[in-house]
């Protein structure tokens, strides 16, 4: 479980220098102020605090990540956009990458009004498996990548800690269907298609409480 928590984050490594050196050359975040306030406010907020618990928070999160993921959302170079999603595609066409580093950054310097565990029945369970997984199963602890208290690791790992749960239960379970598939060596779907679906909302209400 150990090892293979390891492995994940140096085979990792490499993608998050890269991705840290792109997102943080010459980001303009009172540009993305500008394009916050104009593209995203209806789903995530002008501040990246999110009304709607089917959109995520975004008010605190890895610049790094939130480059990457609106790069994942663009169709480039020919080929199919490496994350599958109509409405962040139709957002993220317009955007240059200096928009999107410039709103990254933007999002990034917000204060987070994060969500809260609202079900106790979930949380031994949820623990369980943020802190030590399931050996037997093969699920190596969440807080391998994400870590301890789920502030994640830019730019593979996003910040979970105070996520809405429905949104964090969402992508595991996009994950676990391959309809989401753009974590780096299939990490993520490994993990997700061992999961069933009272693992996945104990683990994502767990999270949740994290700060």
């Amino acid at each position: 479980m150990i090892r293979s928590a390891a492995m994940a984050i140096l085979l990792a490594t490499s993608f998050i220098a890269q991705a840290s050196d792109e997102a943080k050359a010459k980001a303009d975040p009172a540009k993305g102020k500008v394009i916050a306030e104009t593209i995203c406010v209806a789903c995530h907020g002008a501040d990246g605090n999110s009304p709607a618990s089917a959109n995520p928070h975004l008010a605190g999160q890895h610049q790094e990540y939130i480059y990457k993921q609106l790069k994942n959302f663009k169709a480039a170079d020919g080929k199919p956009a490496a994350r599958n999603n109509p409405i962040m595609a139709g957002m993220a066409a317009p955007l240059s990458d200096d928009d999107m580093k410039n709103v990254a950054a933007w999002f990034a310097s917000q204060k987070a009004k994060p969500a809260a565990a609202k079900d106790e029945k979930q949380i031994a369970l949820g623990q369980q498996l943020w802190r030590q997984g399931d050996f037997k199963k093969g699920i190596p602890a969440c807080a391998g990548c994400h870590g301890p208290a789920g502030a994640g690791l830019p730019a593979q790992y996003p910040k979970l800690a105070g996520q809405f749960p429905e949104y964090t239960e969402a992508q595991l379970k996009t994950f676990r269907t391959g309809e989401r598939a753009n974590d780096p060596e299939k990490m993520m779907r490994t993990i997700a298609a061992k999961m069933s679906d009272v693992e996945i909302k104990a683990v994502s209400e767990y999270a949740a409480g994290l700060r």
